[in-house]
């Protein structure tokens, strides 16, 4: 572990530090002060992070009163033997249990902070319901694989609001924690870690001075260039410079202890760029999803104490053909005209073998009959979001078509023979009554019936503006599962040093599904407020036994 001079005087001392204001950070927050801690968070910009521009969708289960509410039956058992096919070991046994064991009462605790939720039952698959549904089936619970080992619930529990909600998850999380005491310091910039004898006590940090502060119009500034970052990133990269220079005009450097430890909750590492082409090339030249800042500073931080990592290699790619459910009843082929994945995926783990398997190139391939169906569900199935990227597929600019299948892959680049011969063999397995060659359910099969045939290129190169395709990371620092702590190359803990949320190894580290991400925020940044309270306890009693004694 690094050494570093770090004796000097801070200015200021609380029980926990929380680096990072997302859905993680805030969350660590809450947990540390409702156990009794004083709480600093420091913050890059104003607050929010993905999460305030995420579908604020929570993944819970194991009958919660919002599953009840829909009539969905559901147990720990089933979510944890769901999970367990999804997690693949990332985490241990005893964690994922307990994960599930603990859901009903996390929606509990959420509703607490003033969040709601709502059993409005999605009837149809989609990646994201529209304002009518509250509950859905947000990952890969109805395929064969995972019906074979669970009974299949909808465990999608998304914050009653409109359109996106993670801006109503964070606001509620943000203002609980306000309630509770904790100071929040915006436009705060961690520099360093401060490590004694080996524990992390403390962090250097930059921010404006008291005073200097850029006005109201700096706070609008940073959301509008958020949200370009999302959906024009040539646009919020400019705004986010500019942003960036104004909050750094009249920084002064500050030191902050912690007599518990300190919690790194800043997220991913999607947006540095040489992190990514190291860890994963296949995605360096895809845009991360997020309003920017996830540049990896968890792990760039956590270094400097010794702190491991996992799961670097671990990308989630958002490439979603459903909505419209009808696409499901395509097949999904490469370049070569092979087929490679059961098109009945959340489209996160289709994306996955598209990415690393196939060289990046996919094509959905439907029969005129499926293309009309498609069509006609836009209407009842599409979301605000899904309407400009599916006006896009359905556009003569958004796919091809052809009268037979043959015309279609030399219009598209794809093997014609290959292709021929997989829609051969798919029809095949179907009239000989065989289950499907990657699990797909028989209510989404049928034969490729009469052209014109059509293909939607769902590479990540068909639309960067129109049909992007972005990602988010999912490794990070290694922690104790049962405190959150980080742990070194050796498996020895870290002490003084948390992680949490996406700026660690977690439940969704090797397969992300809808909610995941922000369900383990949630666990993960609870588990780390509470244990790092906890130590600033048994230090202080430690510090009043010595003061005691004679």
């Amino acid at each position: 572990m690094a050494q570093q001079p770090d004796r000097e005087p801070a200015a200021e001392t609380y029980d926990v530090i929380v680096v990072g204001f997302g859905g993680a950070g805030a969350c660590a927050a809450i947990a540390a002060a409702e156990a009794g801690a004083s709480v600093l968070v420091l913050e890059r910009s104003y607050g929010g992070g993905s999460t305030a521009h995420s579908g604020g969708v929570v993944y819970a289960g194991g009958g919660t009163d919002v599953q009840r509410e829909a009539g969905v039956s559901d147990s720990p058992d089933e979510m944890f033997a769901y999970l367990k096919q999804e997690a693949q070991g990332v985490v241990s046994d005893e964690t994922l249990r307990s994960f599930a064991e603990g859901s009903p009462k996390m929606i509990d605790w959420l509703r607490e902070q003033g969040l709601t939720f709502q059993g409005s039952l999605c009837d149809y698959k989609t990646s994201y319901p529209t304002n009518r549904h509250y509950l859905y089936y947000s990952g890969n619970e109805l395929t064969a694989q995972a019906t074979a080992v669970a009974r299949p619930a909808a465990r999608g529990h998304r914050v009653h609001a409109k359109n996106f909600t993670g801006a109503v998850f964070f606001a509620r999380l943000r203002d609980s924690a306000i309630r509770k005491g904790v100071t929040v310091r915006p436009l705060a910039d961690v520099r360093r870690l401060l490590v004694e004898d080996g524990h992390v006590v403390g962090v250097e940090y930059a921010a404006p001075e008291e005073g200097r502060e850029p006005g109201s119009w700096h706070e609008k500034l940073a959301e509008v260039a958020g949200k370009m970052t999302i959906y024009y990133r040539p646009a919020g990269d400019r705004l986010s410079r500019l942003s960036d220079a104004v909050r750094r005009r009249h920084n002064k450097v500050y030191r902050a202890r912690a007599r518990g430890g300190v919690v790194l909750a800043t997220g991913g590492f999607g947006f540095d760029k040489e992190m990514v082409r190291k860890h994963a090339p296949q995605y360096a030249d895809l845009n991360a999803l997020g309003p920017g800042g996830e540049n990896g500073s968890a792990v760039k931080l956590g270094s400097q104490a010794g702190a491991a990592t996992a799961r670097m290699d671990s990308i989630s790619g958002w490439r979603f053909i459903a909505p419209p459910s009808a696409f499901m009843e395509t097949i999904v082929v490469d370049g070569g005209g092979r087929r490679f994945a059961n098109e009945q995926l959340y489209g996160a783990t289709m994306t996955k073998p598209l990415m690393e398997e196939h060289g990046g190139r996919g094509f959905v391939i439907a029969d005129a009959a499926t293309w009309s169906k498609a069509r006609a569900q836009i209407r009842t199935q599409a979301a605000f979001f899904h309407i400009p990227q599916l006006a896009y597929v359905f556009s003569r600019f958004g796919h091809h078509k052809a009268d037979t299948l043959e015309q279609l892959a030399r219009v598209c680049r794809i093997d014609p023979a290959g292709l021929v011969r997989t829609a051969a063999e798919h029809d095949a397995a179907l009239a000989a009554g065989e289950p499907d060659a990657y699990g797909k359910n028989d209510e989404f099969r049928h034969a490729l019936g009469p052209g014109p045939y059509y293909a939607v290129d769902i590479s990540p190169a068909a639309s960067r503006v129109f049909y992007p395709l972005p990602f988010i990371t999912l490794g990070g620092l290694v922690v104790d599962e049962s405190t959150g702590e980080t742990l070194g190359e050796g498996g020895e803990s870290i002490p003084g040093l948390y992680a949490a949320g996406r700026s660690a190894v977690g439940i969704c580290s090797n397969s992300y599904v809808s909610g995941l991400s922000l369900a383990d925020a949630v666990f993960s940044g609870r588990r780390a407020g509470d244990h790092a309270a906890r130590a600033a306890r048994s230090t202080a009693a430690a510090g009043e036994q010595k003061e005691e004694t004679p």
